[in-house]
């Protein structure tokens, strides 16, 4: 189905650029063809002044005149063999300004090449003309074009992603929700059956470790429940709520992987969910634990900066390949043979949606390691 749709993606892009790539060609073509029959115009023009200034006496200049009076579209400048202004079509005051006259001559003389009015061949002027009002408006109007087919593609893509965004937090606070139900049904048995070990007088660390699970998943309970959710936010030191995620992890772990924790003595301040927060680091340093198949180095870094505090989660895994920083954030991405792909994305919701902080893979090296790094505003 995926690349279903990735074919179908690839084939509207296609099609949208050939579309535009025609209509683009087309208006230039379209533009030529204008210009030409622009320079034809002057052409006859200038093939009109030459038979008024070689006609004789009492010659019949009616038609000539008339063609000479019908250019109102292209401004022109007739200048003579000695360089002075024969005839022009602007304005009275602009016709003896010199220097108006030079630079439109500058201008047009780029514009157009200029049409010589020979006689016999001999030179008697050179004419400068320059595009109509309509040809310069044409000339930019594949610009315009390329523009609001530019936007209107923003647009598109814009409602595209925030409709695909919407859909994804639907789904993932129904899935979330209704994981927290199911999990609620045995949870209450469970919390029972405590009781009535109790009861019987069971060795009292087996009940103890029951009820730490129970309480365990309560918690579990509780943060799928807030999933879609507002989250309510408290000042929390995230020294030690990260320490306490880490420690859990740590003693459910195998004792083949040398844990490290390195944080400063002081507390810092952020503003924290604390049972999501927890969740976030315990996604990250289980995802470490499975690159390093249980095996390896593990460290947990807190890391104060100016306004902002980093926790790095590092181990010397297998790595991830660069093209794949920012697809494993991805809902439904995984590199494990079992797995939904959704740890990660839910790290991302969390800290991003829910913390207004920011995470990703600060570095990794294949076959050496990987830094994970969650970036989180401190408060006073």
């Amino acid at each position: 189905m995926s690349t279903q749709k990735g074919t179908i993606r690839w084939i509207l892009i296609i099609s949208s650029f050939t579309i535009v790539s025609l209509i683009l060609w087309n208006t230039y073509a379209f533009f030529q063809k204008f210009k030409e029959e622009e320079r034809t115009k002057m052409e006859v023009w200038a093939a009109a002044q030459k038979t008024v200034i070689t006609a004789a006496e009492n010659s019949n200049l009616e038609l000539p005149l008339k063609i000479l009076a019908s250019n109102h579209s292209n401004p022109m400048i007739l200048v003579n063999i000695e360089g002075r202004v024969f005839t022009s079509n602007f304005e009275k005051g602009k016709q003896t300004d010199s220097l108006f006259i030079r630079k439109k001559v500058s201008q047009f003389s780029k514009e157009n090449k200029p049409i010589d009015v020979t006689y016999e061949g001999k030179k008697l002027a050179t004419l400068y003309y320059g595009n109509s009002e309509v040809l310069n408006k044409l000339k930019y109007y594949p610009l315009a074009l390329l523009l609001i087919i530019i936007l209107f593609g923003a647009v598109v893509y814009f409602f595209y992603r925030t409709s695909k965004a919407s859909e994804q937090n639907k789904l993932w606070a129904g899935m979330a929700k209704e994981t927290a139900h199911q999990i609620g049904t045995p949870l209450s048995s469970l919390l029972g059956w405590a009781e009535i070990l109790k009861s019987e007088r069971v060795d009292p660390s087996i009940t103890t470790e029951i009820e730490k699970d129970i309480a365990r998943l309560q918690i579990i309970t509780e943060r799928f429940s807030k999933i879609g959710s507002k989250t309510t936010l408290a000042r929390t030191d995230v020294v030690n709520e990260t320490r306490e995620a880490y420690t859990y992890v740590k003693d459910r772990s195998s004792k083949l992987i040398d844990f490290e924790f390195h944080a400063p003595e002081k507390p810092i301040f952020v503003n924290l969910n604390a049972k999501l927060y927890s969740w976030i680091i315990e996604n990250l340093v289980i995802n470490a634990i499975d690159a390093m198949k249980g095996k390896g180095a593990l460290a947990v870094r807190v890391i104060p900066a100016e306004n902002y505090v980093h926790i790095h989660i590092t181990d010397t895994g297998k790595g991830i390949p660069k093209a794949d920083f920012n697809k494993i954030f991805e809902p439904g991405f995984t590199s494990k043979k079992r797995g939904w792909g959704l740890g990660l994305s839910l790290v991302k919701r969390i800290v991003e949606d829910y913390h207004n902080g920011k995470v990703k893979v600060l570095s990794s090296t294949l076959k050496k390691g990987t830094t994970m790094q969650i970036t989180l505003k401190t408060v006073m």
